[in-house]
């Protein structure tokens, strides 16, 4: 097993209504791996931004972000740090 790192994801949901129960789902799966989470939610645009704060080798990471990614409508972005812990 890969080391685990420390980073960001980034989630941009547009047409919020239509999505937000299934990235909900996604984020309560990998809860795992989440150290912190914030939301911005944006009714005015139905629109909503989530940043979280993760700890997870890279395959890890990259499996949330993938399924996150694959929502109609969901923008995801993450950055990880160089240095594994553990």
């Amino acid at each position: 097993m890969s080391g685990k790192r420390i980073g960001v994801i980034g989630i941009v949901i547009d047409q919020h209504q239509a999505v937000v129960a299934q990235v909900n789902t996604i984020i309560s799966a990998y809860s795992n791996m989440i150290i912190g989470r914030m939301g911005i939610p944006r009714p005015e645009d139905n629109t909503g931004v989530i940043a979280l704060i993760v700890e997870g080798s890279t395959d890890e990471v990259g499996a949330f972000t993938g399924k996150l990614g694959n929502l109609p409508g969901v923008t995801v972005k993450s950055a990880l740090t160089a240095k594994k812990n553990g």
